[in-house]
């Protein structure tokens, strides 16, 4: 009974620290982002990525028409590169060992980051979760 309440403590001050971090600023790497998602029938994960540049304001503009690339579901875009894997490993080894010269990420908190969600998302595929990329 102790060891449960203490279990449930801890997870919400787990959540609460999270929910915080989450918040913060995050400076966008300018090699672009990745859109991480689970096939279930195949058994893999997917990791797309998309260039963009970054202006003065901080913000995400598409290299090819100089907007600001924006966070509604209507706009579509297409990859630069597609990666699959089944672990969080082989993907990780993928996106930072494989092709050197051409890695595609330059900043630590993002290769960091693609770590954490690379490790839920193996989670969610071995558990047959939905798998909601934070």
């Amino acid at each position: 009974m102790i060891q449960k309440m203490y279990s449930e403590a801890l997870s919400k001050e787990i959540a609460n620290i999270d929910e915080k971090h989450s918040r913060r600023f995050i400076a966008l790497d300018p090699k672009g982002y990745f859109i991480i998602k689970l096939d279930q029938d195949t058994k893999e994960i997917i990791v797309e990525h998309y260039k963009n540049d970054i202006d003065k304001l901080g913000r995400a503009i598409d290299p090819d028409t100089g907007k600001p690339i924006k966070c509604e579901k209507g706009e579509k875009r297409c990859p630069n590169k597609v990666y699959k894997g089944q672990t969080a490993k082989e993907l990780g080894i993928k996106l930072s060992e494989v092709e050197k010269e051409t890695i595609l990420i330059s900043r630590l908190d993002h290769a960091l980051y693609l770590g954490r969600e690379l490790q839920k998302a193996e989670y969610c595929l071995i558990h047959g979760i939905a798998y909601v990329q934070d």
